[in-house]
């Protein structure tokens, strides 16, 4: 009894599950027609009364219409750039190339290895010659002013390095500040000398001032020279002259 039972489950469920995948097919020819048309443009609209009355425009333009010829243009608009995605790529490739080398040009930096030096050692001129303007006479705010040009030119050293540009435009950019630097120097350079010259005729001038003259003692002085010298002169005619004895200083004039 329960095997009977059992079997007549199974069977029941398989002809329900047969009947659930069972498929209707009813066939609608004016819907092909139109999906025929809609796609390849081939075929008529049907029917052709309901059309000719209701959608006569598109009954005209359906057929030139169709997906198939826009499928046809898309994928010869296709083909033909495959030449130009082609010369694309290689320019790309190219200019890839080319970025490359940019950038390894742009990373070391081999104008500062080759100017570096000659630039450091200006700007250590530079550096001695405004520490310089305080002991030449010069005042604070001169050094001040000439300070501020030296953290200039350091600051347009520093922009530099740091700059993403080519070695060849960067080795010009050291070089233009390296001659700015060297003409600033000489203005630097000939204004100590102008100080310098300044304090020593103005201490000249200031000891010619705080001199007194002491009349009596140059007097003296060249009283005692013109003894001296008269002495001399005496001991050196006392042998010639034995028999004068004055004391009186004696020419021997030639005849």
């Amino acid at each position: 009894m329960k095997k009977t039972l059992l079997l007549m489950v199974i069977a029941a469920v398989t002809a329900k599950e047969t009947h659930a995948q069972s498929v209707t097919y009813n066939h609608d020819s004016p819907k092909q027609n139109q999906i025929t048309v809609m796609e390849t443009g081939t075929g008529a609209l049907s029917p052709d009364l309901y059309y000719t009355l209701l959608h006569n425009n598109y009954k005209k333009s359906a057929a030139s219409k169709n997906k198939l010829s826009f499928r046809t243009l898309a994928g010869v608009n296709l083909y033909n750039q495959t030449d130009e995605a082609e010369a694309i790529d290689s320019a790309l490739v190219k200019r890839a190339e080319i970025e490359a080398l940019n950038v390894a040009d742009r990373q070391i930096d081999l104008a500062w290895i080759a100017e570096g030096d000659k630039v450091n050692g200006q700007m250590d001129r530079f550096k001695r010659n405004i520490d310089r303007i305080l002991p030449a006479g010069g005042s604070s705010d001169d050094k001040e002013r000439w300070t501020e040009y030296y953290h200039m030119y350091q600051c347009a050293i520093d922009a530099t390095k740091n700059a993403y540009m080519p070695n060849a435009q960067r080795k010009k950019e050291y070089l233009r500040i390296y001659e700015d630097v060297v003409r600033q120097n000489e203005i630097l350079v000939g204004y100590l000398a102008k100080r310098q010259n300044a304090t020593i005729t103005g201490s000249l001038l200031n000891a010619t001032a705080d001199r007194n003259l002491d009349k009596s003692s140059v007097i003296r002085e060249a009283m005692s020279r013109w003894n001296e010298s008269r002495l001399t002169v005496r001991s050196s005619q006392s042998g010639n002259n034995a028999g004068s004895s004055d004391g009186d200083e004696t020419v021997n004039r030639g005849k």
